[in-house]
């Protein structure tokens, strides 16, 4: 098939999924199984491009007048958490409860600047989106939380919502993870999240009455309600100290690693690269090579010599505290780690491992240099599963 930018190649199986549409005009060369950079199995699209970059003629801004139709438009334009969660937006904004929307503007993970670029460069769109979701969601107050290391986008937004009813701008302390959806709540409204939802799982922000958007997502909205072009394109911030050129770039959506590294000038000369990290340095994971394309939720691509890629070993835990201390959902990781190598799914639970969010903190903060954020992850797949087997 002949594809154009805006081309629907891959159509959501479920509501809580998104759609994907193609990011280049060319010809579909393939329909094959892929391994992600994740480890799963899936099924990938391989178009060949012909550097035309022709825009669909069914890419039509949609018509909104109402919140089915503007759950229809979130819907169609294949919008997801853009900040890394990946979570499909029309399944957080379908909730009846929400009185605050928050505009998760905080960027806490180190190196990563792409939400900061979108705030400096699409303020535009951000408002757009922030209006037409609490106009038709019926969501009377807004907060947009930016930490305090970013005051320019501060000074913008402030003097941009100024005159706009019920939304305000609220600086955040530099503390990771500031971003956290959680973490976020609490500091925007002094609310909190319950550890235990009405459901009987892990609680969500909308049962403390928020949705939470990042801003990037919010302002992708914006823009496909202008141009009627869904999300095919991602900002990603390209770092480290083995690229040549560190740069933050808009790449097409499937375009290979190995691509984006070429474009910021390859790695440098006599440097040997020794790790690619794709998300940020505490959150994200590493990927075993170049050949791995950029997804709708990748917002880096960190790339660093084998001297700055080398761990430490790890050593005996010295029951410092520190990981539960430093724990933003205050668990207790070390506890976990051992509930976890002798299978104790009950413990586990006991525990509340399906709370841990996967920021790392754990694990940066551990004097044993113990992969603690890793083996929790680890710990939290296992007791879900362990849990759904027995019922």
């Amino acid at each position: 098939d002949t594809v154009m930018v805006g081309t629907l190649i891959g159509k959501a199986g479920g509501f809580v999924s998104a759609s994907i549409y193609s990011s280049v005009s060319g010809t579909v060369q393939d329909v094959a199984p892929m391994r992600m950079v994740n480890g799963s199995m899936t099924t990938a699209v391989a178009i060949k491009t012909d550097g035309e970059q022709t825009i669909d003629p069914a890419c039509v801004p949609p018509t909104v007048t109402d919140k089915p139709s503007l759950m229809a438009a979130v819907q169609n334009c294949g919008l997801v958490g853009v900040g890394g969660a990946g979570f499909p937006a029309h399944v957080k904004l379908a909730a009846n409860t929400i009185d605050t929307l928050l505009i998760n503007a905080a960027e806490c993970e180190p190196y990563l600047t792409t939400d900061c670029r979108e705030m400096l460069e699409c303020s535009d769109t951000i408002i757009s989106g922030i209006e037409a979701v609490m106009k038709y969601c019926e969501i009377p107050h807004c907060i947009i939380g930016i930490e305090r290391n970013k005051p320019e986008c501060i000074d913008l937004l402030c003097s941009l919502v100024r005159n706009m009813k019920g939304v305000e701008v609220k600086p955040l302390p530099m503390r990771y993870p500031q971003g956290a959806e959680k973490t976020l709540v609490e500091t925007c409204t002094g609310r909190e999240v319950p550890q235990v939802g009405p459901t009987g799982k892990p609680g969500l922000p909308a049962d403390a009455g928020c949705v939470i958007m990042n801003v990037t997502s919010v302002s992708t909205l914006g823009k496909y309600l202008k141009t009627g072009i869904p999300l095919v394109s991602k900002r990603v911030t390209v770092e480290g100290d083995a690229i040549a050129k560190p740069q933050n770039i808009e790449v097409p959506i499937g375009t290979l690693y190995r691509d984006v590294i070429e474009a910021c000038g390859g790695i440098k000369e006599g440097v040997e690269l020794g790790k690619i990290i794709f998300g940020g340095p505490m959150m994200g994971g590493a990927a075993p090579s170049a050949d791995y394309p950029v997804l709708k939720q990748n917002n880096g691509l960190l790339l660093f010599s084998k001297q700055a890629a080398v761990l430490p070993e790890p050593s005996a835990c010295i029951r410092c505290g520190r990981c539960t201390n430093s724990c933003p959902m205050q668990l207790s990781p070390i506890a976990i780690k051992k509930a976890y190598t002798v299978q104790d799914a009950k413990k586990l639970d006991d525990l509340m491992a399906d709370l841990c969010m996967g920021c790392g903190t754990c694990s940066f903060v551990c004097p044993a240099k113990q992969p603690l954020a890793q083996t929790s992850k680890l710990a939290r797949d296992f007791m879900r599963a362990e849990m759904a087997r027995r019922g």
